[in-house]
């Protein structure tokens, strides 16, 4: 299969928000005001959980019907400590990112136990957003005049 790109452009409104464009959608990036936002959207972080809990929802249903299963419903908790010292200049001793993310998949399914073990694990091995996340992904940032 050939590979398939992806990507989004951005323009800036303020020093706190950002209007992403991506195919014929629009998301607004923000900060909430104790941070120098309006709270017009998630902040970055946070669609960085959102990418994760929306490639696991496709994922899940994708191989629930591969494997022969009904999902009734699904709940996708995503949460991870990230201390934001070094995102504002203020110590380099922990990373930039979260620590850990954790992705919470609650199932009402016909499933049996041990089908939903094996379920899990091909669903965080295939999905894009949770291999991004557990695998050095080289990242070029460029800077160009307008």
């Amino acid at each position: 299969m050939p590979d398939a790109s992806f990507r989004v452009k951005a323009i800036s409104e303020s020093a706190a928000r950002v209007s992403v464009k991506a195919r014929n959608f629009t998301m607004i990036v923000d900060e909430p005001p104790n941070l120098g936002g309006e709270d017009k959207g998630a902040n970055p972080v946070e669609y960085v959980l959102a990418a994760l809990a929306g490639c696991l929802n496709v994922v899940g249903h994708l191989v629930a019907d591969e494997m022969g299963f009904n999902i009734r419903r699904l709940e996708i908790d995503v949460y991870g400590p990230l201390n934001p010292a070094r995102l504002y200049g203020k110590s380099y001793e922990d990373r930039a990112g979260y620590k850990e993310i954790i992705a919470e998949m609650k199932v009402d399914t016909d499933a049996e136990e041990e089908t939903l073990e094996k379920w899990v694990k091909s669903v965080e091995d295939r999905c894009p957003v949770s291999d991004n996340l557990s695998n050095p992904t080289p990242v070029k940032v460029i800077a160009k005049e307008l």
